[in-house]
C-alpha cells in the first residue's frame, strides 16, 4: 500500500526511468467520486473523480507481486489509444503520470465495459476507414455497419447492433476527428470522410426521433428531453447544462445496455425454446454410400486427450485448439464406417449417435483447402499415392458437431470433439467413398445459392424449379445426380440438412428465407424425420475417451498398454489408498468443473502469470494456534521410578523413569500431550530424559513425533506411521494425556530380508492396540522428517534418548548456530560468515548488484521467455585484501562490516564477443579495489595463474577460475598478467591438505558457496565406476550418459519400450544389455527367474510374453543383489492423460508405469534409487501420485529426498524443470542436490509443503551464480549453415569451435552427425523467410497479406486461427518464433514445429527449423552421441531425454555420497 500517487510511482519505477510524465499500468481499479461511489470514466472532467487500484510498472507482464496499491488519487482526463495496433486502449491521465487500464475490479466491470465497448468500436471503425491500414474511407454507413457486424460476430460482441452504432455516431466521429490534429502526411484524415458524416447524421436522426416521441431509444424507465435553454447568458451556465446533459445521456446509455441485455437473454431463451434439428434417416441415404465396411488401423494411434494438456476440464467450444486431420476416417462404436451427415450440424443438439474418428493430426497452417480442382474422389484416392504429412496419428473422442465453410471456390469442413477443432484434409483410401456424397451435397448447395443470386427476384425460383434445373446438369459435373427429376428431388431431400445449414449461414437474408428453403424444409418434415431438441448452452466437459480404438492394438512393434506388474507391497499401498480415499478423487473432479467465465479468466491468468506459480502440495496440517496446555487443574499423580543419574546444564537432576497415574514411562518412550485447541490432535513426543526443576515441578524433554498425515505424505501416509523431528521442547508431566507405544528399532535391510520384513509388518498392522474410541495407541517410526531439507533421513539411533540430560537435537542446533554465527578470526586474519571461513588473500564471490555493469544497455531488448537470462550476471570474483574494522572489536561482527576487495573482471563484462570465445571460468586481474558490505559475500572460490588444459579440467568445475591477463576498465585494454603479480596457485595452496579436505567433505564442512559445495583440488583421473545400474524407461540414454560422465555408475542393464530409442541406447552404451520390451514383462521374467512368483502380481498377457524369452535372454536378466542403482523416468503421458478422466478408479491407476517402477525398487532393493519426471509430477492430482511414491519408498525402508531442478543451472542453454526423488538404503549416505552452477532465470522451483513451509532444492540463481548462463550462440553458432529439410546425416564441421561449450561438446569428433532439419511445407517456409531475424520475432511480425503458392492458391500469410484467438492465449507468443543468440532454448520437445507447444523453433539467422544436432546440443548431448531412426524418432529421443549435464551433476553428488561412506 502506497501513501500516495507519488510514492506509488517511485515504487514502480524502472532503472533509468526519468520521464516527466511516466507511464504505468492499472489493475483491479475503480473510478469513483468523493464518496467512493463508482462513476463512469466519461464523467472525468465533469465531476471530480478519483481512482483506486493496483499500480504496476509499465514494462513487462502484469505481475501482481510488483504492484503497489494506491487509493483515491485524482484523475484529470482520459483518452482512447491503440488505433494503429488494432487493440483498444483506455488511458487515465493525472498530473503526475499516465495510466494504461488493464483490468477493472469485478465490482467496476459493468461500468468499465460501457466505455471499453465504445473504444473498441472506435478502433474497428478506424481500421475499416483508414486507407494506410487496409481500410476504405469511401464506405457508406450501411457498408460500414456490415463490415463491423462481421467483425463483432467473430469476436462475440453481443452489444453491437445498427442502433448501437447510430447511438454512438457522434462519439465515434468526435474521437476519430481528434486524431487529425496529430496526423502525419501518410495518415488517414477523418474529417469529411463520408462514413464519419453519415455517423453524425444517423446520430442526429436518432436523437430527433427520440425527442419527437418523447421516448428513450429502448423501453426503460428513463426519459431524456432536450431542455437546454435557447438563450444562454454565460459560458459557465452553458457548460453546466452541457455537463448535466452529458451525465443524463450516460445514465440513459447504462439503462439501455441493461434493458438490451435482458431482451437479448429473453430472445435467446425463446429462440432455443422450440428449436429442433431434423435428423437425416440413415436408411434413406444408404443407397448413396458403399456397402458396410469396418475401420482398420495400420499404425499405433494415440488418444487425442493426451496431446491437449490443458489444466481446465471445462471450457467453451470457441476456446478449443485448432488442428488439421489427414488420412482420416469416421466410424461408430462398432468401428463400422459411417457418414458424417448422420451427426447433427446444429451445435448443442441432443444426438442419438456417437461417431468417432482417426487420422494424422498436424498443426493448422492455413493451407490445404479443398478447391474444385483438387477435391478428393474415389479414383484419385485409390489410384494415386498421396504423400502423407508428418504428424501424430490419433484417435478422436466422440464428435460433437461439424460445420461447412465455403467461399467462391473454396470449401472445407471442420469437426469438433471435446479436445479440439479439426479441419479435414484428404480422407483415407478406405473412407473416401463415405466422404464423396458429403462434398457433393455441399457443392450442390453452393451451386444453388449461385443460381438464386443470378435471379432478379429470388422468390421466383421455388423448390420445384431448383430441382428441375439440377436435373438439367451435364453428366460428368461434380454435382451431377441424375437427369430424372424424381431422383434429384429424393437426393436433395434426404441430404437436405447439409443444404439447409449452408443456407442458414449465408449473409443475404433474402437467400436464407427464399422459397426453396421453405419448400425443402416442409418436404423433410413430411418424411417424418426425427426432430432432435437443441440445447441452450454448449459447455465442454471432458470425460473418458470412449473411442473403440482405445481398446484395440494395431499390427506394430509396440504392444498395447497393459496393467502394471507389481509386488504385493506396492499393490497393497496403492490399492488401499484408492479403496480408503475414494472421496478425494470426486473432490478433484468437482473442483475441475469451473464455470465457463472463470475458465476463460483462469486460462488468461495461467498464460501470463504461470511462471511465478509455486507448486503447492495439499495435505492435512495442524492449526498454527495449537500450543501445549499448561497448568492443568486436575494434576495426575506423578512420581519418579528411578534414581537421578545425571544433571542438566542448569544442574537439575535427571531421571530415566517416571510413573504417571498407573503407567510407568521410561526414556525412549512416547506420550501424547494435550494442546489448547480441543479440535486438534494431541502432540506426540519421544522422551529424551526427565528432570526436576528447582521448584519441584517434574518435566520431560521430548522430541516431536509428527504423524504421517501431517507431513508431506498427507493422506497417503500409513495411519500407524510417525516420524521423528529435529524439534524438541520441555513438557510439564502434568500435561501428559496418555502413554503410547512407538516402535523405533533397527532391522536388517535388503532383498534377502524383504519377505521377512513384510511378514513382520503385516503382523504388526493386524495386532496393533487401540483405545476405546478405536484410535491406535501403537505406532511405528522408521525415519526422521526434515521438511526444510525436503527429506526423510535415517533415525540417529545411537544419539537418541540416552537419558543423560543432553539432547542431541539441541546440541546440533547449538553447533549449527555457532557455525553460522558471524565472527572475526584470531588476529583479524579473516572472518567466518554463514559457516565459511574467509582469510586475507582468499578469493570470494560478491553480489553482482554491488558493481555497475560495464555493458551499455541503453536499448534493452523486449523480455520474452527465451531471453529471460538477458541482463543476469554471475557473481563477481574478488580477492579479500583487508577488513575495515576496529582492531579491538569483539564478537559478534555486524553484517554491515566493510571489506576491502580487489575486483576480477569476467569476459562477459567486457564484450559479448569476448564472452563467446573465452572460457566461462576465465577472469581478469585488475587494479580496481573497492569496499563492499559483508552481507554481499556469497561464497568462496579459488583463482589459479594458468589456463585449464587437460580434459578433466575442461569438464569439471570446482569453484576454480583461471587468470592470465590484466584488464584496465578505464582504457578497456587486456594485457598479459605481469610477472610481479602473484596469484595463489591452487596446487600449492592445497598441497598437503587433500587428506584433510577429504575428511571435511565427509563431515560436510568447509563449504564453498554458503554451505553448498566444498572447494576441492584438481579433478583426479576418474576411477572405474563402482556402481552397477539398471536404467528403466531408458530412452536414448541421457540419464545414463550423465552418470557415466560423472564416473560413478556403469549401466549394465537398460529397459526401453520403443524400438528406435532402444537402438540408440545400444549405439552409445554397447556395454549395456538392452531389453526392448515392456517393463512389466521384464519384471515378471526376473521374478520368475529368481523363483519369487508368489510375490508377483501380473496379467496373463505378461505371463504369455515371458514364455517367449529364450534361456539365453533369461540368463542376461539381472537378479536381486546385482543391481546397486536403479534410475529412470516413468512416462509422464499417463499423468497428463489420467487427469482428464472423470474417474480415479484403482483399475485405471493400475496401468500407470510408476507402479512397475516402484516394484522394481521393492524387488531389487538397490543401494540407490533415482526417479526423474516432469515438474508437474509433484502437483499432479494435488500431489497424490507424488505422495504415494514417497510413502512406497519409505515403506521399503529407504531414506528419501525430493526436489525440483532447472537444467539451465547446470550448463545447458535450455529451460527444463524436472522433479527428482533420490532414495538411499539405510546403510548409505543420501545424496545432496547439486549446487546450481550457472545463472538462469527460473521460477517454479519451490514446493509449498503442508504447513506453508516453502522448500527449494537449490537457491534461486536469478540474483547470481558462479558462472554465466550458456547462450544459444555458445551452443550452436559454430555449426555450418544448412537449409530447410537438410537430410545429409554426416557432413564436415567447416569451422573450428569458438566457445567453451563448443569445445567441450565436440570432444574429439571430426565429423558432424545428424545436422538435419525437418522440412516445412511451402507456406510455412515462406512464413519463416518473412519472420525478421531479430530476438523475439514471431508470427506477430508477419505482414497482413496473402501469398501465392506454387499451386496458384492464394492464402493468408498469417495463420488464420492465430489472430482470432490471440487474446485468450497470451497472444500466442513464440509461435513461428526465432531463437535469440544471447538467450536460451525453450523446453526441448519431441516434435519441434512452428505451431507446436513450443513454437520458437526457427534458427536465429537461417530460414529453417532447428536441426536434430542443435536440439541435441541444447540438451547437452556430446556431438559423439548417436540417435537412431528417422528424423521424427530422433527428435522424440532427444525431447524425452534427461539432459546429460544435469544427470552428471546428480552423479557427482552420488559419487560424493559413495566416497563419504567409504571415509566413514
Amino acid at each position: 500500500m502506497a501513501e500516495g500517487e507519488e510514492v506509488a510511482i517511485v515504487l514502480t519505477s524502472a532503472a533509468g526511468d526519468v520521464s516527466d510524465q511516466p507511464k504505468r499500468k492499472l489493475l483491479d481499479f475503480i473510478v469513483h467520486d468523493e464518496d467512493g461511489k463508482p462513476a463512469a470514466i466519461e464523467m472525468v472532467g465533469v465531476l471530480p473523480l478519483y481512482v483506486t487500484g493496483l499500480v504496476l510498472p509499465f514494462e513487462g507482464n502484469a505481475d501482481k507481486t510488483l504492484a503497489v496499491r494506491c487509493e483515491g488519487f485524482g484523475v484529470d482526463s482520459w483518452d482512447i489509444a491503440g488505433y494503429v495496433e488494432g487493440q483498444a486502449q483506455i488511458w487515465l491521465i493525472t498530473e503526475m503520470a499516465e495510466y494504461l487500464c488493464l483490468k477493472p475490479a469485478a465490482s467496476y466491470k459493468r461500468l468499465y465495459d460501457q466505455i471499453s465497448d465504445k473504444a473498441t468500436v472506435c478502433v474497428e471503425v478506424y481500421k475499416a476507414l483508414s486507407k494506410p491500414d487496409g481500410g476504405d474511407p469511401e464506405l457508406g454507413f450501411n457498408d460500414l455497419f456490415a463490415k463491423l457486424s462481421r467483425t463483432f460476430a467473430n469476436k462475440g460482441g453481443h452489444f453491437f447492433s445498427r442502433d448501437y452504432l447510430a447511438s454512438q455516431g457522434e462519439f465515434i466521429a468526435s474521437q476519430l476527428s481528434q486524431l487529425d490534429y496529430d496526423a502525419e502526411d501518410k495518415d488517414q484524415l477523418f474529417t469529411g470522410v463520408p462514413a464519419i458524416d453519415a455517423l453524425e447524421r444517423e446520430y442526429k436522426k436518432r436523437e430527433e426521433s427520440m425527442q419527437h416521441l418523447n421516448l428513450p431509444s429502448k423501453q426503460g424507465p428513463l426519459q431524456i428531453r432536450d431542455q437546454i435553454c435557447p438563450e444562454i447568458g454565460q459560458g459557465s451556465v452553458k457548460d453546466s447544462v452541457d455537463d448535466d446533459e452529458k451525465l443524463a445521456r450516460l445514465l440513459q446509455e447504462q439503462e439501455e445496455r441493461k434493458v438490451a441485455g435482458q431482451n437479448r437473454r429473453l430472445v435467446q431463451q425463446s429462440a432455443n425454446k422450440g428449436k429442433f434439428y431434423i435428423k437425416i434417416n440413415e436408411d434413406e441415404i444408404a443407397n448413396d454410400y458403399p456397402p458396410p465396411a469396418f475401420y482398420t488401423a495400420e499404425d499405433e494411434e494415440m488418444d487425442e486427450y493426451v496431446l491437449f494438456d490443458e489444466d481446465t476440464a471445462v471450457t467453451a467450444p470457441e476456446d478449443l485448439p485448432r488442428r488439421m486431420l489427414h488420412d482420416w476416417a469416421l466410424y461408430n462404436c462398432d468401428s463400422r464406417l459411417v457418414s458424417l451427415e448422420l451427426l447433427p450440424m446444429l451445435a448443442g443438439t441432443e444426438t442419438d449417435i456417437e461417431i468417432f474418428g482417426s487420422g494424422i493430426m498436424t498443426e493448422d497452417d492455413g493451407s490445404g483447402y479443398f478447391l474444385d480442382e483438387n477435391a478428393p474422389t474415389e479414383t484419385s484416392s485409390t489410384e494415386q499415392e498421396v504423400d502423407l504429412p508428418p504428424g501424430i496419428r490419433i484417435y478422436l473422442s466422440s464428435i460433437k458437431e461439424w460445420v461447412i465453410e465455403f467461399g467462391a471456390s473454396m470449401l472445407f469442413i471442420s469437426i469438433r470433439t471435446d479436445g479440439a477443432w479439426y479441419r479435414l484434409g484428404q480422407p483415407s483410401k478406405q473412407y473416401v467413398a463415405w466422404y464423396t456424397p458429403v462434398l457433393k451435397t455441399a457443392r450442390m448447395a453452393i451451386h444453388i445459392i449461385s443460381m438464386l443470386k443470378e435471379e432478379m427476384r429470388v422468390s421466383r425460383l421455388s423448390f420445384v424449379d431448383v430441382v428441375k434445373r439440377l436435373a438439367e446438369t451435364e453428366k460428368g459435373k461434380s454435382i451431377f445426380i441424375s437427369n430424372k427429376v424424381a431422383d434429384v428431388e429424393r437426393y436433395v431431400v434426404v441430404h437436405g440438412q447439409i443444404i439447409l445449414q449452408q443456407f442458414s449461414e449465408y449473409p443475404d437474408e433474402k437467400i436464407r428465407r427464399c422459397a426453396f428453403v421453405s419448400g425443402l424444409s416442409s418436404r423433410m418434415e413430411q418424411k417424418h424425420h426425427v426432430k432432435l431438441v437443441t440445447l441452450k448452452k454448449r459447455i465442454i466437459k471432458k470425460g473418458r475417451n470412449l473411442n473403440p480404438r482405445a481398446g484395440l492394438s494395431p499390427d506394430g512393434k509396440r504392444p498395447k498398454p497393459m496393467r502394471a506388474t507389481t509386488t504385493k507391497l506396492i499393490n497393497r499401498i496403492w490399492s488401499e489408498y484408492y479403496s480408503v480415499n475414494p472421496a478425494d478423487a470426486e473432490a478433484e473432479n468437482a473442483e475441475d468443473a469451473v464455470p465457463e467465465t472463470e475458465a476463460n479468466e483462469q486460462e488468461a491468468l495461467e498464460a501470463s502469470d504461470s511462471e511465478e506459480d509455486k507448486i503447492v502440495i495439499v495435505g492435512h496440517t495442524k492449526k498454527n494456534g495449537g500450543k501445549l496446555r499448561l497448568n492443568r487443574q486436575n494434576k495426575p499423580n506423578i512420581e519418579w521410578a528411578s534414581k537421578s543419574t545425571a544433571r542438566t546444564a542448569a544442574q537439575e537432576p535427571v531421571y530415566t523413569n517416571v510413573r504417571i497415574r498407573s503407567d510407568e514411562l521410561g526414556v525412549g518412550g512416547a506420550v501424547l500431550v494435550e494442546v489448547d485447541d480441543s479440535c486438534e490432535e494431541s502432540d506426540m513426543f519421544l522422551v529424551e530424559y526427565f528432570f526436576e526443576k528447582k521448584n519441584g515441578a517434574k518435566y520431560m524433554h521430548g522430541r516431536f513425533l509428527e504423524r504421517g498425515q501431517q507431513t508431506v505424505l498427507g493422506n497417503a501416509a500409513d495411519p500407524l506411521s510417525v516420524f521423528l523431528m529435529d524439534r524438541c521442547v520441555d513438557v510439564n508431566l502434568s500435561d501428559v494425556k496418555s502413554v503410547v507405544n512407538v516402535h523405533i528399532r533397527r532391522r536388517n535391510w535388503g532383498h534377502l530380508t524383504r519377505k521377512a520384513d513384510a511378514i513382520d509388518d503385516e503382523n504388526f498392522r493386524s495386532g496393533v492396540k487401540r483405545d476405546e474410541s478405536g484410535l491406535p495407541v501403537e505406532f511405528v517410526c522408521r525415519a526422521m522428517y526434515c521438511p526444510d531439507k525436503g527429506a526423510f533421513l535415517n533415525i540417529p539411533y545411537d544419539d537418541l534418548a540416552r537419558g543423560t540430560g543432553i539432547c542431541n537435537a539441541c546440541l546440533l542446533r547449538k553447533k549449527e548456530k555457532e557455525r553460522l554465527c558471524t565472527r572475526l578470526l584470531p588476529e583479524n586474519e579473516g572472518f567466518s560468515y554463514k559457516g565459511v571461513e574467509y582469510r586475507l588473500k582468499d578469493f570470494l564471490y560478491v553480489n553482482p548488484d554491488v558493481f555497475p555493469s560495464l555493458v551499455n544497455e541503453n536499448n534493452p531488448q523486449e523480455k520474452f521467455k527465451a531471453s529471460r537470462n538477458r541482463g543476469l550476471r554471475a557473481y563477481v570474483v574478488c580477492q579479500l585484501l583487508d577488513l575495515k574494522t576496529d582492531k579491538f572489536l569483539r564478537q559478534p561482527v555486524d553484517k554491515n562490516m566493510q571489506l576491502s576487495v580487489r575486483r576480477f573482471y569476467r569476459p562477459e563484462e567486457i564484450s559479448a564477443e569476448k564472452a563467446y570465445t573465452a572460457d566461462v571460468r576465465e577472469v581478469y586481474y585488475s587494479d580496481t579495489v573497492v569496499e563492499v558490505m559483508l552481507d554481499s559475500v556469497y561464497g568462496k572460490c579459488e583463482v589459479q595463474g594458468q589456463l585449464f588444459d587437460d580434459m578433466s579440467q575442461q569438464e569439471s568445475f570446482n569453484h576454480v577460475f583461471c587468470c592470465t591477463c590484466i584488464f584496465d576498465p578505464k582504457k578497456g585494454t587486456i594485457k598479459q598478467l605481469p610477472a610481479n603479480v602473484k596469484l595463489s596457485s591452487l596446487r600449492n595452496s592445497l598441497k598437503g591438505k587433500l587428506a584433510s579436505d577429504d575428511v571435511a567433505l565427509a563431515k560436510r564442512k568447509g563449504k564453498a558457496v554458503e554451505s553448498d559445495e566444498p572447494v576441492e583440488g584438481m579433478a583426479p583421473a576418474k576411477p572405474c565406476p563402482s556402481i552397477s545400474s539398471l536404467d528403466i524407461f531408458a530412452g536414448c540414454g541421457g540419464l545414463s550418459e550423465g552418470l557415466h560422465q560423472a564416473g560413478v555408475a556403469m549401466t549394465k542393464w537398460a529397459i526401453e519400450y520403443e524400438h528406435p530409442a532402444a537402438e540408440a541406447f545400444k549405439l552409445n552404451h554397447p556395454e549395456a544389455e538392452v531389453f526392448c520390451e515392456n517393463c512389466n514383462v521384464i519384471l515378471r521374467a526376473v521374478m520368475e527367474k529368481a523363483g519369487d512368483l508368489d510375490d508377483c502380481l501380473s496379467t496373463p498377457e505378461a505371463e504369455n510374453l515371458c514364455l517367449k524369452f529364450s534361456e539365453e535372454q533369461k540368463a542376461k536378466l539381472p537378479v536381486p543383489g546385482e543391481v546397486d542403482l536403479i534410475v529412470g523416468g516413468p512416462p509422464c503421458q499417463g499423468f497428463s492423460g489420467m487427469n482428464r478422466f472423470n474417474q480415479r478408479t484403482w483399475s485405471k491407476v493400475q496401468c500407470e508405469m510408476i507402479l512397475s517402477y516402484l516394484s522394481f525398487a521393492d524387488y531389487f532393493r538397490p543401494r540407490y534409487f533415482l526417479l526423474e519426471n516432469v515438474r508437474n509430477f509433484v502437483s499432479f492430482n494435488k500431489g497424490q501420485t507424488f505422495r504415494l511414491t514417497l510413502a512406497s519408498l519409505l515403506e521399503m525402508g529407504y531414506q528419501v529426498r525430493f526436489g525440483i531442478l532447472q537444467a539451465g543451472n547446470y550448463g545447458v542453454s535450455q529451460s527444463r524443470k524436472r522433479a527428482f526423488i533420490w532414495a538411499a538404503s539405510p546403510g548409505e549416505v543420501l545424496p545432496e542436490w547439486p549446487e546450481a552452477k550457472h545463472v538462469f532465470a527460473s521460477s517454479q522451483l519451490e514446493i509449498v509443503l503442508p504447513g506453508g513451509l516453502q522448500y527449494a532444492a537449490v537457491r534461486n540463481t536469478s540474483f547470481g551464480a558462479p558462472l554465466r548462463p550458456i547462450t544459444v550462440r555458445d551452443t550452436i553458432a559454430d555449426l555450418p549453415p544448412v537449409g530447410n529439410g537438410a537430410d545429409k546425416l554426416e557432413i564436415n564441421y567447416g569451422n573450428p569451435p569458438q566457445s567453451w561449450f563448443q569445445k567441450f561438446i565436440r570432444g574429439q569428433e571430426i565429423r558432424l552427425y545428424d545436422h538435419i532439419s525437418k522440412e516445412m511445407n511451402e507456406l510455412n517456409y515462406i512464413r519463416c523467410q518473412r519472420i525478421p531475424k531479430r530476438p523475439g520475432a514471431d508470427w506477430r511480425d508477419l505482414p497482413e497479406e496473402k501469398v501465392k503458392l506454387s499451386t496458384g492458391q492464394l492464402v493468408d500469410l498469417i495463420p488464420w486461427c492465430l489472430p482470432n484467438t490471440a487474446e485468450r492465449h497470451n497472444q500466442w507468443k513464440g509461435l513461428y518464433g526465432r531463437l535469440d543468440w544471447e538467450g536460451n532454448f525453450p523446453t526441448s520437445v519431441t516434435d519441434p514445429q512452428p505451431m507446436g507447444k513450443v513454437g520458437m523453433c526457427f534458427h536465429p539467422e537461417q530460414d529453417r527449423i532447428v536441426t536434430v544436432r542443435e536440439c541435441a546440443r541444447s540438451q547437452g548431448f556430446p556431438d559423439s552421441y548417436k540417435f537412431y531412426g528417422n528424423i521424427q524418432c530422433k527428435h522424440r529421443q532427444i525431447g524425452n531425454a534427461v539432459p546429460p549435464p544435469l544427470a552428471r551433476a546428480l552423479g557427482e553428488k552420488l559419487k560424493e555420497a559413495v566416497d563419504c561412506k567409504k571415509l566413514n
